[in-house]
């Protein structure tokens, strides 16, 4: 029998309703058993017969009842049964164990942040720019006048290419600062270039395929590459950057960062750069540059692309966040047109397209002119650490023991070591005194370098100047 009970909050068909589905579910009412109808119910537990009316129809429209004229109210066959003994409790599927997957993004964090993630003084990180509160000013102002300006219909399903606006105004500013000349379709906006890579790979390249990367190179690239299943193969680095000579000959992309090295930061040598244009036109491969850091260089101007030499079978990648922060996730592939078509077709497939908001504020950002001013600034902050951390490298000694490189352009350089070296130690010892280095290492597939990465974006020149010498203390 249903009871009700009058101390209870819960209203009163629910808690009516509730006994009942026990009562079917626990098998104390079995499959067929013919229920009372609804009046003669109503009277016996003392309530309305539309509460009892409001029950049944519940019952019958979650499944538990059927009815018909002449047979009444029926309990169905309900198979279900919910009486789990507190020995055993219901489970669901089974995670699948992905080694590839946990591998791979246990080493994106070390390579990111180290493998201690201890609070620290100075920290020489080489993945972060710098940023200020005049940059945060902008870019609020440009959010709040974009969400302003913009009409209803940008909050529609948008372009899998990305906001045209946007895309414009990438276009003018590749035109004017790097002299790649494209039309906007040649365009795609992605999120990162992790991102970039992932929808290349799912693009242009069959599962098991050949891809030669850097080796120093840049981690993101080759694990992405991996998980996507393809067959990556590592390509020395000299000072001279990739040696060309050693990409696999079965190779159907090549991965190169020619601006600024990711690891080493060396600038491809025009040998080397004419050898690459060579073989991947003669082999059919395709060559994703990465313009790595390419927009801040000390001595003289930034050097040709790959791209705007041999653009048949290059693809371009671009990123924001180095030029401006890796937070508004914002970043662009530029290629021939069927190619960009064809990423963009896989990009509309798995992600649609991009947040808008992003892409409204940012092509305000650049349009209204802030972006170009950000620059202006950063670079100049730039000059300064990078001119810190130069003169204190050579005044403790440790570019007379150590090799520097990658001092002309970008915001890290290498402090290499001898191949015996014990970096992690070095490494592990730098935390203790409050300082984290970025061994070289994690940039490593094959190759056995040591050193060590040094950032200076974020580090001013007084932390650079203590940075330094402390490492000396250690080193020396």
């Amino acid at each position: 029998m249903l009871k009700v009970n009058r101390d209870d909050e819960r209203p009163i068909w629910q808690q009516l309703l509730d006994q009942a589905i026990h009562n079917i579910t626990t098998g104390k009412w079995p499959p067929g058993e013919l229920l009372l109808p609804s009046r003669e119910l109503a009277l016996l537990v003392g309530v309305s017969r539309s509460t009892i009316q409001i029950v049944y129809e519940e019952l019958f429209s979650r499944g538990y009842t059927v009815t018909s004229r002449r047979g009444g109210t029926r309990v169905s066959d309900w198979t279900y049964m919910t009486s789990f003994t507190k020995d055993v409790k219901p489970q669901g599927p089974v995670t699948p164990e992905l080694p590839l997957l946990d591998a791979a993004v246990g080493h994106l964090h070390s390579w990111l942040r180290g493998k201690d993630y201890r609070s620290v003084e100075i920290d020489f990180s080489p993945h972060e720019p710098y940023l200020d509160e005049h940059f945060q000013k902008n870019w609020r102002q440009s959010f709040l006048q974009a969400s302003t300006e913009t009409d209803l219909a940008s909050w529609a399903y948008g372009n899998a290419y990305g906001f045209v606006p946007l895309r414009e105004q990438i276009q003018r500013y590749l035109s004017l600062e790097r002299g790649v000349h494209v039309d906007i379709d040649q365009i795609i906006l992605t999120s990162g270039a992790q991102h970039s890579i992932d929808l290349i790979a799912q693009a242009l390249l069959s599962e098991g395929e050949t891809v030669s990367v850097e080796d120093p190179g840049f981690p993101a690239a080759w694990m992405a590459m991996k998980y996507r299943r393809m067959n990556v193969v590592p390509v020395p680095v000299d000072e001279y950057g990739l040696q060309v000579e050693h990409i696999h000959p079965q190779s159907k992309l090549a991965f190169v960062t020619p601006s600024h090295q990711c690891a080493v930061g060396v600038i491809m040598s025009e040998p080397r750069r004419q050898q690459l244009l060579h073989m991947a036109a003669q082999h059919q491969f395709w060559i994703v540059e990465d313009d790595y850091d390419s927009e801040f260089r000390y001595r003289g101007d930034p050097l040709p692309t790959l791209f705007s030499q041999q653009p048949q079978n290059t693809l371009y990648m671009m990123s924001f966040s180095k030029m401006i922060a890796p937070g508004i996730r914002i970043s662009a592939i530029i290629g021939p047109k069927e190619a960009i078509r064809q990423i963009a077709q896989v990009h509309e497939l798995t992600y649609r397209h991009l947040p808008i908001m992003e892409q409204l504020t940012l092509a305000h950002f650049i349009e209204h002119g802030h972006f170009m001013r950000h620059m202006r600034r950063v670079r100049n902050v730039y000059r300064r650490r990078h001119e810190a951390m130069t003169k204190a490298i050579l005044a403790t000694g440790l570019g007379a023991r150590f090799k520097l490189s990658g001092v002309e352009t970008g915001l890290h350089m290498l402090l290499e070591a001898e191949d015996y070296f014990d970096e992690e130690a070095v490494t592990n010892q730098a935390l203790e005194k409050g300082i984290r280095v970025y061994p070289l290492s994690t940039y490593c597939l094959e190759s056995n370098r040591k050193g060590w990465v040094l950032g200076f974006a974020k580090v001013d020149e007084a932390a650079i100047n203590e940075g330094i010498y402390r490492l000396a203390e250690m080193l020396l």
